[in-house]
């Protein structure tokens, strides 16, 4: 089967796929007034519940999580489509299936011997489990209709009380009114009069160990309670937690929040509050007596540290003790670690005071070792000198393990691929808790323009290694450590990679080596400094370039048929011919002269050959942050910015001038025969997810990135261009295939040094695992600051923003827990390649859609 004869097919199936989605669309929606289907007799089914403060209908989903019976999912969905698919999924059980196969089968004995006859007793009774199994999935998968209920709906007018209370509304007061019909269905309102709010007017302190007391104007400082503010139980949660951050941190080790409490005054204030802040004495109950004393401030008095503290080890005694820094550190197998190793990694110290921060401290650093498969800090209390000895116990990871990789892809070159990986991973391998990955990988696949029916089907190939050493400091002659604190987890990676290609492109073979450190200035920021980073590319079958890059031999080959060149049922020799004619044209030694286009589309085609087929050598230093504000796996409320930097190029530059270098033939440097790059580039992303509830998540991404070629470069290399298009990009178009500008080039491989592109998606819940979502993609690149000059493929102007292609869409997502599997389509909205005045919806039709199938979501 050929290629087209595969897309046609494909574009068929998906077709017959968005007709059966609109069919079903269209039954739901005929048949929405079923939702009462399994609504009995004197019930009603809640269709909506709104929420009216002062007269305003209120949206904030904090509000409305409030109310306890929420509609079915779906009943009001998106732009007011009411489609509760698992309400209706619900409804197609049967409630009473055990007495309705029991009347119309296991009732009648000569059916059911006539049947047992015809499917054999086992059979018969699979059958029977069968239609029970599918009415209780039925059930599991949809969702009971929400019944209303009086009682639910007073507690939820309480709950909404007790909230606007809590934020300063304590004379607030809250109705409900309930609108029935006649089709059994319900609608509830909330009516919320706020009045006037509450404001703090006084704050006082009543402190009971004086140790603390005197701690209080520290403390103070930054209180979240403020005199004049409105009154918010939140800010006195907030300085709760405070509070007690600051003491557990100034060594007060049995000092908690239950201590903390706040008395607050409101009678007769006139929508003032008076508040008091209490802390108490520490309650020490014993077995049968409480005794209360004045808190008092821990110091550490030892550490200890077991370093092998594991599960088979249990039952054996220390056989090894070391003492390093002030540190003890024992061991039952002998102390596999150098002693620095560890007590780098322990942030507690003999004679200061306990904190919590030197605990958290601590074991984040542990962890980020990655050395140890469990951790543990224990503290024991000593009562006589108020002084406490820290054990820090460690079970080590195993010393080496090995993982497997395996992936299938498809691309604008290949029909498919196979790829495979492996890996070593070495821990503590010089002692000092570094860790050493080697990796090996290789790839075959069949490309779509495959020449020679005689070739093998997977023609295309390619292998690589990577070897990476990581050390968990900064490792550098000079101290970095007023610069980096260790509490930052600094680490020194070294890493030195290769790779080869068969019949992908040019066939490339790259070698790369880096020097990089990495550290945290706090929870949710990350900085690399990758201090060298050293590239090599090579080229090796650049005669095949226009066997690779048929697009721009078959314009070449027309543009010498037209000039009478060749003759019409000719073609030119590659590379020799091809290569013969641009220098006769660019030389004009033929009938074209620089003023003509063929001229210009000549000398365009001969700059891309000679910039893709150039050998790379890259040496730069690359600085990356990135912040990101995620708390957990199942928060959607968040952002992550990252900003990227990268200078290549100028150490060379400069002892190549020092040294006074001989330039080439084109005014260029050399290093070992090969015309170094030389650029600055910076990228900067920012993503944001919205939560609007009920598994609703608006994402929204921005990107803007930019590579300028400068001193011993007038391009960027291929490896460091820009491109777009592809199922993390601009989804209706394909990898490489969008751009630059308006140009309509239909190259194998288009890119450009400028790039923008973003994206905003909304995804929301179908049932169970099963996600859809709706987008729209907006992006393009451009050639600027280089030597192309082509109008179309240039960003000149802000006039040149109206070349930004758009792509809108549907995906669906099925949630495997560890990933994402992801299905969409992508139609081009706005193309750019197309004339002004016709570029929109141009091909918006499934035949020129695009198809993308990708893991996890694309932002």
């Amino acid at each position: 089967m050929s290629s087209s004869q595969r897309q046609y097919l494909l574009r068929q199936y998906f077709n017959t796929l968005f007709k059966v989605f609109v069919f079903a669309f269209v039954w739901l929606g005929v048949n929405s007034c079923n939702v009462v289907k399994r609504v009995q007799k004197e019930e009603y089914l809640i269709v909506d519940n709104t929420i009216l403060e002062d007269g305003k209908k209120i949206k904030q989903e904090r509000v409305n999580n409030i109310i306890i019976q929420k509609e079915n999912a779906g009943m009001n969905g998106l732009l007011g489509l009411s489609l509760p698919l698992k309400l209706h999924i619900y409804n197609l059980a049967r409630p009473n299936i055990d007495s309705i196969i029991d009347a119309n089968i296991l009732s009648d004995s000569l059916k059911v011997k006539r049947r047992t006859a015809l499917l054999s007793k086992k059979q018969f009774d699979k059958y029977i489990s069968t239609k029970k199994g599918f009415n209780s999935w039925l059930k599991r998968t949809g969702e009971a209709p929400v019944i209303f209920d009086e009682k639910k709906t007073e507690v939820t007018a309480n709950n909404l009380r007790k909230y606007y209370y809590s934020i300063g509304w304590l004379d607030n007061t809250v109705d409900y009114e309930v609108e029935k019909d006649s089709n059994k269905k319900a609608k509830v309102i909330y009516k919320i009069t706020k009045n006037k709010p509450y404001s703090i007017d006084s704050i006082k302190s009543l402190i009971s160990t004086p140790a603390i007391d005197s701690l209080y104007p520290k403390i103070e400082k930054n209180s979240f309670l403020k005199k004049g503010e409105q009154y918010n139980e939140d800010n006195f949660e907030k300085e709760r937690l405070r509070i007690n951050t600051f003491l557990r941190n100034s060594g007060y080790f049995h000092f908690g929040q239950d201590y903390i409490r706040f008395e607050i005054d409101t009678i007769g204030t006139q929508q003032k509050i008076n508040s008091e802040i209490i802390i108490s004495n520490r309650i020490i109950r014993g077995d049968d007596s409480t005794i209360v004393r004045p808190f008092k401030p821990f110091k550490i008095k030892e550490v200890n540290i077991f370093t092998d503290n594991t599960f088979d080890n249990r039952f054996k005694t220390v056989s090894d003790t070391t003492v390093y820094d002030g540190y003890n550190l024992y061991s039952k197998e002998g102390l596999k670690f150098r002693p620095n190793a560890l007590t780098d990694a322990v942030f507690i110290n003999n004679g200061d005071l306990y904190t919590d921060l030197a605990r958290r401290r601590t074991s984040r650093y542990l962890n980020d070792l990655q050395m140890f498969g469990s951790r543990s800090i224990e503290y024991v209390e000593n009562p006589e000198d108020s002084t406490l000895i820290t054990n820090i116990y460690l079970a080590p990871r195993k010393k080496y393990s090995l993982n497997f990789d395996f992936d299938v892809s498809q691309s604008n070159i290949q029909t498919v691929g196979f790829s495979f990986g492996t890996g070593l991973k070495i821990r503590n391998i010089f002692r000092g808790a570094e860790t050493l990955d080697i990796t090996g990988f290789t790839s075959i696949g069949a490309s779509k323009d495959r020449k020679n029916i005689d070739d093998p089907f997977f023609d295309i190939n390619e292998l690589g290694a990577n070897i990476r050493l990581t050390f968990p400091r900064i490792w550098s002659p000079i101290n970095t450590d007023n610069i980096i604190p260790k509490y930052m987890s600094p680490s020194t990676s070294l890493t030195l990679s290769t790779s080869s290609q068969t019949n992908i492109g040019l066939d490339k073979q790259t070698l790369q080596s880096i020097l990089a450190y990495n550290w945290q200035p706090s929870e949710t920021v990350t900085n690399e400094l990758g201090l060298f980073d050293i590239l090599f590319v090579k080229n090796l079958n650049t005669d095949n370039y226009f066997g690779v890059y048929s697009t721009s031999y078959d314009r070449l080959n027309s543009i010498a048929q037209d000039i009478g060149y060749i003759g019409n049922d000719e073609n030119l020799g590659i590379p020799d011919e091809a290569d013969l004619f641009i220098s006769e044209v660019l030389n004009e030694q033929t009938s074209l002269t620089p003023e003509d286009e063929d001229f210009t589309a000549v000398s365009n085609i001969d700059e891309r050959k000679q910039r893709l087929t150039e050998n790379n050598l890259i040496i730069s230093s690359t600085f990356s942050y990135r912040k990101n504000t995620r708390k957990n796996l199942f928060d959607n409320n968040f952002s992550i910015f990252k900003w990227r930097i990268e200078t290549a190029g100028n150490v060379l530059a400069g002892l190549s001038r020092l040294t006074g270098a001989e330039k080439n033939d084109n005014g260029n440097y050399e290093v070992l025969g090969v015309s170094f790059s030389q650029y600055i580039k910076t990228e900067l992303d920012y993503v944001k997810y919205i939560s609007l509830g009920k598994r609703n998540i608006f994402a929204f991404r921005g990107y803007a990135g930019i590579a300028i070629p400068f001193g011993n470069s007038n391009s960027i290399p291929f490896v460091e261009s820009f491109f777009g298009g592809g199922p993390n990009d601009n989804r209706a178009w394909t990898p490489y295939d969008l751009g630059p500008g308006s140009t309509d080039t239909n190259e194998e491989f288009n890119e450009a040094n400028f790039k923008l592109h973003f994206s905003a998606e909304q995804r929301f819940n179908l049932f169970g695992n099963l996600r859809g979502a709706v987008f729209v993609d907006a992006g393009n690149i451009w050639n600027v600051f280089d030597n192309v000059e082509e109008e179309a493929a240039t960003f000149s102007s802000l006039e040149s923003l109206r070349d930004i292609a758009v792509g809108s869409g549907f995906g669906l997502r099925y949630d495997f827990d560890f990933f994402v599997l992801r299905f969409d389509v992508g139609f081009k909205t706005y193309d750019p390649a197309y004339q002004l005045g016709d570029r929109w919806f141009k091909d918006y039709n499934f035949k020129n859609a695009v198809y993308n199938i990708g893991i996890n979501y694309p932002f």
